[in-house]
């Protein structure tokens, strides 16, 4: 995906030379805007950037069988918690600090504290944020609109 990336750049780089600074910042907001809803459903729909999706929750050990849970990072996906920020310079899509430090846990699947008693947890790997290919062609469809 990261070659997708750089073949987006090398080709909206030459088109937003010639763009005014007002004119590239409002570009980029709206950019952001439109890639921070696109990761919020796809967080809502449990998927990760390539498609595939997340890793099922761990069973609890002392919990009932069939008992109903809460989807997976219902509050983490709103614009509550979820920023994007455009400017002249480029995109930003970043977790507000108080939620960073687990997101950043599912996003590498890491090790992280599950209590204040020091019981640790291997995380399983969810992306979080990422650049799918319809974000891609999303991205490629901003820019062309916005330049005609």
């Amino acid at each position: 995906m990261s070659e997708d990336l750089q073949q987006l750049h090398r080709w909206a780089d030459g088109l937003l030379v010639k763009l005014s600074p007002a004119s590239r910042t409002q570009l980029a907001r709206e950019i952001a805007r439109s890639l921070r809803q696109s990761q919020s459903q796809r967080i809502a729909a449990q998927k990760n950037p390539d498609g595939s999706s997340f890793a099922p929750r761990k069973p609890q050990l002392r919990s009932k069988k069939g008992k109903i849970r809460r989807q997976m990072f219902r509050k983490l996906r709103t614009a509550r918690y979820m920023k994007g920020k455009g400017d002249g310079q480029g995109v930003t899509i970043s977790f507000l600090s108080s939620v960073r430090h687990m997101a950043a846990v599912h996003q590498y699947g890491l090790r992280d504290r599950v209590n204040r008693y020091g019981l640790e947890v291997d995380y399983a790997q969810r992306q979080l944020l990422g650049v799918s290919a319809e974000d891609v062609r999303k991205i490629e469809a901003l820019i062309v609109h916005f330049l005609t």
